[in-house]
């Protein structure tokens, strides 16, 4: 099992952050990666539908929302990528001024001869998704 961490403090207060996580949509508004997301229920069950810009589906089932510690945690079951297991857990931490401290946190398991790419792509895909979900999240 790889453990991908990315963290980034946010100039966004910690209970904007954590609301606009907690909904579990706008991936397509924050990932320049995704082209659209739809989200079907609302909390842990509901399933999250997804189209890449350059073709290809992701599926995400939500597992957990957890307002006390704010954290939501999912599954992927099905990807484009060359993963066999991927698991998400986006947590948000206030920092000592009150803004949000995002730490998205990907477990995935690939081909060995895979591990290092996907990776990067996770690693890439994440940060470009945390800045502009900050983007979105300042407009508001």
């Amino acid at each position: 099992m790889t453990k991908q961490p990315i963290t980034k403090k946010l100039n966004v207060p910690v209970d904007v952050v954590w609301e606009a996580i907690r909904k579990i949509g706008r991936l397509d508004v924050w990932f320049p990666i995704i082209e659209t997301c739809a989200v079907e229920g609302d909390g842990p069950d509901a399933v999250r539908h997804m189209t890449l810009a350059g073709g290809g589906e992701i599926k995400d089932t939500i597992e957990e929302v957890d307002d006390i510690n704010r954290r939501l945690t999912y599954l992927r079951p099905s990807s484009p990528f060359p993963v066999t297991y991927y698991k998400g857990t986006v947590e948000v931490f206030p920092s000592y001024d009150g803004l949000g401290v995002v730490v998205w946190t990907v477990d995935f398991e690939s081909q060995p001869e895979d591990a290092v790419s996907v990776k990067e792509l996770v690693r890439g895909a994440i940060s470009e998704g945390i800045d502009g979900m900050e983007k979105d999240l300042q407009r508001e």
